[in-house]
């Protein structure tokens, strides 16, 4: 009897900066994908963060990794994280960087789609709401498979202030950051909880509410600021958005149909107009984004919601493709 071999799966990486190699890294430590591929112009750095990774293999997990400056490398990607493109500097809004990464996208991207038609495209570039608009118009390829890391890392660090705060793991908190994956993002107050016990409701021993207005606002201010004060330290973020890019892959590799905030056109939700991509509770599996929900919202996180859009869409107004 001919017994079915499963499909080997292949990851691809585009950029071999500091996130680009991290993304290849964590995806290597978890295993995610059978092969993982990194592109970048530079050649010598791409095949010596792929030599680096490789070298580790034999004390993780036996992934096959290797990096060029051959797009052919990324031939039938099943899965492809666009990382490349211009650093944020100390100061600048994820929103300044919008002329020069376009730019990248147009020369690159049609050349992409030649060698993995198939694949499914996630922009984590920033502004990668943005970028992931303008993918979309550029290779043609449905919301479903062209779309952004949203706030899938934003939504990572909350969930690790909050558990901070509360005295408890991480794992046991449910709260997810909303709209941009920048400036104007905001936290889902009202269906956060721990445990499934609401944060209002969330009591210190003596029986203090934990989680005031003055506190989650400060939670909110801290989760938006993250990146920067990475950035004012050591010059970019790289570890976390590389797992969360590797979180992304596996839902998708491992058809998990995981829910995950990630940052898609909405299709008029919330009665939002224009092409805004913006990240909502998203089903994320085989093929990519399933289905998007549109939650329940108070008055306040849809006001919100509609000014992500409408930031969005004004930066979107103002490129030609």
């Amino acid at each position: 009897m001919t017994q079915l071999t499963q499909k080997k799966t292949k990851l691809g990486v585009i950029g071999a900066g500091g996130v680009g190699s991290a993304t290849a890294y964590a995806a290597m430590l978890r295993g995610s994908a059978d092969e993982v591929v990194i592109y970048d112009i530079n050649g010598a750095l791409a095949r010596a963060e792929g030599l680096d990774i490789t070298h580790a293999t034999g004390l993780a997990q036996d992934v096959r990794v290797s990096g060029s400056d051959d797009i052919a490398v990324l031939k039938d990607c099943d899965v492809i994280f666009v990382t490349a493109g211009a650093r944020q500097k100390p100061g600048q809004s994820r929103l300044d960087l919008v002329d020069a990464n376009v730019a990248i996208l147009k020369s690159m991207l049609p050349q992409v789609m030649k060698q993995a038609p198939d694949a499914v495209l996630v922009i984590v570039t920033n502004p990668c709401d943005v970028l992931a608009v303008v993918a979309r118009e550029i290779t043609g390829l449905p919301a479903e498979r062209c779309f952004a890391s949203g706030t899938v890392l934003d939504s990572a660090r909350l969930r690790y202030f909050i558990a901070a705060r509360a005295g408890v793991r991480v794992r046991h908190v449910n709260a997810s950051v909303l709209g941009e994956h920048g400036d104007s993002e905001f936290v889902y107050w009202s269906a956060a909880n721990i445990g499934q016990v609401s944060l209002d409701e969330w009591k210190d021993e003596d029986g203090n509410l934990i989680f005031t207005d003055e506190v989650k606002a400060q939670i909110e201010e801290d989760t938006m600021r993250a990146a920067y004060n990475v950035i004012q330290g050591k010059g970019s973020t790289n570890y976390a958005i590389g797992v969360a890019s590797v979180r992304i892959a596996e839902a998708i590799l491992q058809g998990q149909d995981a829910i995950l905030p990630v940052s898609s056109t909405i299709n008029g939700k919330y009665g939002i107009t224009g092409n805004a991509a913006l990240s909502l509770p998203s089903i994320v599996g085989r093929g990519g984004i399933k289905r998007v929900f549109e939650v329940p919202l108070t008055e306040e996180e849809t006001q919100k919601m509609w000014h992500s859009a409408e930031t969005l869409n004004e930066v979107l107004s103002k490129i030609t493709i």
